[in-house]
């Protein structure tokens, strides 16, 4: 099918010469106004704002002076109670974003109110292929249609006057467990879009379709398939020769494309970044060896055909979980007195690079948190130096863990300062091989025996568990100078998990916090010169727009993600966090306030224990293997998902039909029949009424620490030691 082209660099030359006057603002967006952005600063029309990705406002009317008088002009109630990661889009002073399960929704920019939401009726019992949470990360606008990807795998366009569907597709086999939640892009009429599940067992790709009517153009595989079939091009036939001893594409091999899209209109390159194997155990994945690509690469494609150009793979042989599926900006840096193009990453293995974006070639890798699984990176061969990390022969404590030095809380990019601004942490975790490692699926298959180094005992106590996880976890805003490859400041957050950043012409950097901090920072100094209480964690990403010459600031407010819902105990400091999703918006002298928060009720009381300890260690293990990624080590997680340790008595009499039943399937809570037995689902039962006792006696003051330490077995004070001694090591490392 033929498709319209445009010829963007003659485009761009053109806008540029002419000088023309900003474009009139309108939902007809095509690649001529997201080339020009800055021609219409009050909009913000493209998930980066700009194909760069640089997520640079040129917008000051909100700047050091005056930042301080910033206040609430307004804010949305959503009814939401899981994580908000989105990036609004702005036009026309109308705010366009997803909120959870793939909902889109329209706001007026000047009042807040909803103006439509459709919920695109996605099927929620696919939530337990989402590894991290029922989120989703924007959407993209071209020539009057918004388009989004939903976690049950369609990519929809929408009608952005009210909302309604104009075609719908399926990108994936729902016999897989495939997801998506990343945001679309759309370049030259395609509407581009990846999709998740890398832990669970699935191939990735990348796939073009006609903004038009949704006709699939072509598809990019990041990993090859069974090598005893045809591959889909050549490149994959070359790629296959990095992969040894599979069969990996049983399970799917993983380099799932699931957040990062640039794309140079000059070069008319696309650029993706490609996410982890499955399993993660590389030693499972592709015993004989190799670097197996293209997991963990940066990969440049001809955006009309889908045709490899280059490659840069930042970890090869990838078996940590460390994606390159983080943000991707372009940039023009001086590099040994010459200007050069070029594209940075801050990916997960805790590396930031800087590439030649014609080529791939490498400039420069420093790392931007501390590492200790490599030594640097070899700028003859481009291929870190690893140190002595193979988990086969015992568990290694390694930074970064597989949260990442940086995750997919997106970077920005000062073109005053000339800084990139990333939302990093330092994380370690221990890397320990699963022995006997079965394929199983539609469940998590990283090959990595995760459970022993979260499971904790049911009677240790609450508090220490949550202060102990806090001590360990770091999070901050780094300033990094990209040309000289070195820290300029970094702002504490509070809390390894945070919102992405944006970048202002008015001297700022606006980020929000787990501890549900909004704040604003001084880009050249790094202090902090205004905050708000958003009354919990924040993870969606701030944009600056104007209306009648007003300049606003709007964040999505709601916690979860992956670090959310798994540790939230260890993340969200807040002691009665809002379990409201909502969007802020910010002006000058704004004079809005946020409504008190209800204090939560006490704990119901639980059912009699009737288990013994046997059973109750059989639960805590079986509900660190199953549950913790939604509801946290030892029940202490997201605040806005059930907390098993306050189950009313309907909800224990119901258990079974919930877990294995699938009762509560549309609200986002699986069914595990085939998967778990009556006697396993009875067993994490008999453990979460422990805990639920636990949660009471502490409510009510009843039992000291010291009490509880005297009811510990060996094991359980083992694990506490052993607790202990990863602290004092990440002591030891973040001093490095």
């Amino acid at each position: 099918m033929s498709r319209p082209t445009l010829p963007l660099r003659l485009a761009a030359a053109l806008i540029a010469a002419c000088a023309l006057a900003p474009a009139s603002a309108s939902l007809d967006v095509d690649a001529e106004r997201i080339i020009n952005a800055d021609s219409e600063p009050g909009n913000w029309i493209a998930h980066g704002r700009n194909y760069a990705e640089e997520r640079y406002s040129p917008l000051d009317a909100i700047n050091r002076d005056n930042v301080d008088q910033l206040g609430l002009a307004w804010y949305t109630d959503l009814g939401t109670k899981r994580g908000l990661e989105a990036t609004p889009l702005v036009i026309d002073g109308v705010l366009y974003f997803t909120g959870t399960y793939s909902e889109v929704i329209a706001v007026d920019g000047r009042s807040g109110r909803i103006l439509w939401r459709n919920d695109l009726d996605v099927d929620k019992s696919r939530a337990k292929y989402m590894c991290c949470d029922v989120v989703n990360r924007g959407l993209a606008v071209w020539e009057g249609k918004l388009f989004v990807g939903t976690i049950d795998g369609r990519l929809v366009a929408l009608d952005p006057e009210d909302g309604e569907i104009i075609w719908d597709k399926l990108t994936i086999d729902l016999d897989r467990p495939y997801s998506i939640t990343g945001a679309p892009r759309v370049v030259d009429g395609m509407v581009l879009i990846g999709n998740g599940g890398g832990e669970l067992g699935v191939r990735g790709y990348i796939s073009a379709y006609d903004a038009d009517d949704g006709e699939m153009l072509w598809r990019f595989y990041t990993v090859p398939g069974n090598p005893e079939e045809p591959f889909e091009n050549p490149i994959l036939e070359k790629a296959a020769e990095t992969w040894g001893g599979g069969p990996w594409w049983e399970i799917g091999g993983g380099g799932t494309v699931w957040d990062s899209m640039a794309y140079d209109p000059d070069l008319d390159l696309l650029y993706i970044g490609v996410g982890n194997g499955t399993p993660w155990n590389k030693h499972i994945r592709s015993p004989a060896g190799g670097d197996n690509l293209f997991l963990s690469s940066i990969v440049a494609l001809d955006p009309d055909t889908g045709e490899y150009v280059w490659h840069y793979q930042t970890t090869p042989g990838e078996g940590w979980d460390y994606t390159a599926t983080q943000h991707l900006i372009l940039a023009e840096l001086e590099i040994n007195g010459e200007p050069r193009d070029v594209i940075m990453q801050a990916p997960k293995n805790g590396f930031f690079y800087v590439l030649d974006r014609k080529t791939g070639e490498l400039l420069s890798a420093e790392n931007y948190v501390p590492v200790s699984w490599a030594e640097g990176i070899d700028m003859q061969t481009g291929r870190p130096i690893e140190t002595d990390n193979d988990y086969r022969e015992g568990p290694v404590y390694q930074f970064p863990s597989p949260m990442g030095g940086h995750n997919w809380q997106p970077m920005c990019y000062s073109r005053d300062t000339g800084y990139v601004y990333i939302p990093a942490r330092q994380l370690a975790m221990i890397y320990r091989a699963e022995e006997g490692f079965e394929y199983q699926p539609e469940f998590w298959n990283v090959g990595m025996d995760v459970m022993k180094d979260i499971t904790v005992p049911p009677w240790m106590d609450a508090e220490l568990v949550s202060k102990v996880g806090s001590a360990m976890a770091a999070g901050f805003l780094l300033a990094w100078d990209p040309q000289a490859q070195k820290e300029v400041w970094r702002a504490d957050a509070g809390s390894p998990w945070n919102s992405g950043a944006l970048c202002t012409g008015g001297g700022l950097v606006f980020d929000g916090t787990g501890r549900g901090e909004v704040r604003a920072i001084d880009a050249a100094s790094g202090e902090q010169l205004w905050s708000f209480n958003a009354q919990q964690g924040i993870i969606g990403s701030p944009v600056t727009y104007t209306i009648d010459g007003e300049q606003y600031v709007s964040i999505l407010v709601g916690w979860g993600g992956a670090f959310g819902m798994s540790f939230g105990f260890a993340s969200n400091t807040l002691e009665e966090p809002s379990t409201q999703g909502r969007l802020l918006t910010f002006k000058l002298d704004g004079p809005g306030v946020l409504p008190e928060v209800l204090r939560q009720k006490r704990t119901p009381e639980p059912p009699e224990q009737v288990a013994d300890k046997k059973t109750l260690a059989k639960g805590n293990q079986l509900y660190h293997y199953y549950c913790v990624y939604c509801h946290g080590p030892r029940a202490i997680g997201h605040p806005n998902i059930a907390d098993l340790r306050t189950m009313d008595a309907a909800t224990h009499r119901n258990f079974l039909g919930i877990v294995l039943g699938g009762s509560q399937k549309d609200e986002g809570m699986p069914g595990f029949d085939g998967t778990m037995t009556k006697d396993e689902a009875m067993a994490v039962h008999a453990y979460l009424i422990e805990l639920g006792h636990q949660e009471l006696d502490r409510q009510q003051g009843e039992g000291t620490l010291w009490q509880r330490f005297k009811l510990m077995s060996y094991d359980a004070a083992a694990a506490v030691v052993g607790v202990g001694v990863s602290f004092l090591e990440w002591l030891k490392n973040a001093g490095n």
